[in-house]
């Protein structure tokens, strides 16, 4: 079968391969760094919620800008974390965990930003307002600790689908 073959590109082909099942150790680890972002927004802690972020990770922010490298993303979390509303609150929520290769797990996770009340804020077009966000991280085992090695942050507007 050739490139050109209209076959071999078929969006109905049967034959795409399963390339993450169902697998309980990557849901454990993206749970338990879900469980790190998590505790690092509750303590207002960036040294919390980047604790396992790779020297050299790759950062997709939620505004388009792409960081290759641990410290000005650190700097940028630690204003974040230090300069937010008391009472702002949000809630982390593993979506999918995928294991890619036998020491690499994808992951998807909801960043639900909550109101006074604990509810989901509803999604705005305004770029200044409170916005929910759905990211998806590479977690990679180096010498039996998982690290973050690349992140993308998309924020959720009205019309999406998180």
């Amino acid at each position: 079968m050739s490139l050109s073959d209209p076959q071999r590109w078929s969006p109905l082909r049967l034959d795409r391969p399963v390339v993450a099942g169902h697998d309980p150790e990557a849901e454990s680890v993206a749970r338990t760094f879900v469980a790190e972002l998590q505790a690092g927004w509750d303590e207002r802690d960036a040294s919390v919620a980047d604790r396992h972020l790779a020297a050299d990770v790759a950062w997709g922010s939620p505004f388009g800008a792409v960081l290759d490298e641990l410290g000005p993303l650190y700097s940028i979390h630690e204003v974040q974390h230090g300069s937010r509303p008391a009472g702002v609150r949000t809630r982390y929520e593993l979506q999918r965990a995928m294991r890619l290769a036998p020491d690499v797990v994808a992951a998807h996770v909801a960043r639900r930003q909550l109101d006074d009340d604990g509810h989901v804020v509803r999604p705005s077009r305004d770029p200044r307002a409170p916005f929910s966000e759905m990211a998806l991280y590479v977690l990679v085992r180096r010498d039996g600790e998982w690290w973050v090695a690349a992140a993308q942050n998309t924020p959720v507007r009205p019309g999406g689908g998180a």
